[in-house]
């Protein structure tokens, strides 16, 4: 028996079925995105490691970016994120564009790390960022971007909630706690990884890491405020907006949302399934990426969604549509080898009528060839014999009805539209 040649660990086929659902997925968010006014941009696949290497963190750089030299000795990776690519189109053409950006993007992107559920090697992305804006008013639309996606799918404020936080209000509090400037990053990674560690770990952990027993006891405090929010003016502006807009029950305060890329300087917010808290997104306000691959500061707040976890909680809570895979609307059978050429002629003209039509590449029994369209999800058939031939008419079948109706050749077309809707 040969042996069948597997993929590459952490990548995915997409069949028919899978596809259908990647496109439905790209409709919805292409939808949504428009919707707001953002448009579509699309950066290289492969890019410098320098570009990820001031402010990704060194954990995406070191460990999970796939980085290669090419014949002349630079270090190139598979883009593992979108944001410095984003910076570095906006600090190109900074003088030609007009502010604020509004931006999406949906494509590939690979990371290094070991595959589980929820997360591989090689996925797509929806980026969407809004550049040039430094209100809080400004991310509260993309809060609110990602309350309309869920809303639209059908995932109510039940199944998924968005965890905000601010990093100018911990740092406030931070300072309140005698931890100065230099070591806010350092407590930054610290509470990040609180979710990722047992709680006696996480104390370990962070003792370990330079706190004080009174500065963890001081964390742990604000970490469990939930109304900490409100000694924030940019966040309480935040809300009101969400609930302008009757969004505000997708929102909610969350001290330990703080998000591990270092580039993030104010909002900062996740996505998360209520039912196990997994995340599903995730994005923030950011004012120095631009400057930091040669542009002019500019104030930006966006977010990613990656489409392995959010496929995988539609289908958990039956979002899911039932697609049809396949575009054909008919099929048009082939009566004998001699009218091979007069099928195709057929749909042909079918098309040109607007009609997805398919023809079956060889003379084989009819029931064989309806069991295709069965099999396929074509619903109607088409049958031209010689006695059809001969009166120019052709038999549409209805596959699923178990009904035909023999008529002229040019009432094919408005038929098979009034059949399928």
């Amino acid at each position: 028996m040969k042996t069948i040649i597997q993929s590459i660990k952490g990548t995915r086929d997409f069949y028919p079925e899978e596809k259908a659902l990647h496109t439905w997925l790209l409709s919805k968010i292409r939808a949504v995105s428009q919707s707001f006014g953002y448009q579509e941009y699309e950066g290289p696949y492969l890019e410098r490691i320098d570009l990820y290497a001031a402010k990704s963190g060194e954990e995406l750089v070191k460990e999970q970016a796939f980085v290669f030299p090419d014949r002349g000795g630079d270090l190139i990776t598979l883009r593992p994120e979108l944001t410095p690519t984003l910076a570095r189109m906006v600090a190109q053409k900074q003088n030609e564009l007009a502010f604020p950006l509004r931006w999406w993007s949906f494509g590939p992107f690979w990371r290094y790390e070991r595959p589980q559920k929820g997360r591989t090697r090689e996925f797509f992305q929806w980026n969407i960022d809004l550049i040039g804006a430094n209100s809080p008013e400004s991310d509260a639309e993309m809060l609110s971007i990602c309350a309309t996606f869920f809303k639209q799918v059908g995932l109510g404020p039940e199944k998924v909630r968005i965890l905000v936080n601010n990093r100018h209000l911990m740092e406030d509090q931070l300072s309140g706690l005698g931890i100065d400037a230099a070591e806010r990053k350092k407590v930054f990674h610290i509470i990040d990884r609180r979710d990722k560690l047992s709680p006696e770990s996480w104390e370990s952990y962070a003792l370990e890491s330079g706190l004080t027993a009174n500065q963890l006891n001081g964390v742990k405090t604000l970490l469990a405020d939930e109304e900490l929010w409100q000694k924030s003016p940019e966040l309480v502006r935040v809300f009101n907006v969400l609930q302008a807009v009757g969004l505000a029950e997708y929102v909610r305060y969350s001290a330990g949302i703080i998000r591990g890329l270092d580039y993030y300087t104010g909002l900062v917010f996740e996505a998360v399934d209520q039912d196990g808290g997994r995340a599903i997104l995730g994005g923030g306000h950011y004012d120095n990426l631009v400057s930091d691959v040669g542009g002019e500061q500019v104030p930006a707040v966006g977010f990613a969604m990656g489409d392995v976890m959010i496929s995988l909680v539609l289908q958990k809570y039956g979002c899911t549509p039932a697609l049809n895979v396949c575009p054909a609307q008919v099929l048009v059978t082939v009566f004998d080898e001699s009218r091979l050429a007069g099928s195709y002629e057929l749909a042909a003209k079918l098309r040109a009528e607007g009609i997805n039509a398919a023809v079956y590449p060889d003379a084989v029994k009819l029931p064989k060839q309806f069991k295709y369209a069965d099999r396929v999800g074509i619903r109607l058939a088409v049958v031209v014999g010689p006695d059809e031939e001969a009166a120019g008419q052709a038999t549409l079948k209805d596959l699923a009805g178990h009904a035909q109706e023999t008529l002229p050749i040019n009432a094919l077309a408005p038929k098979i539209r009034e059949l399928i809707g």
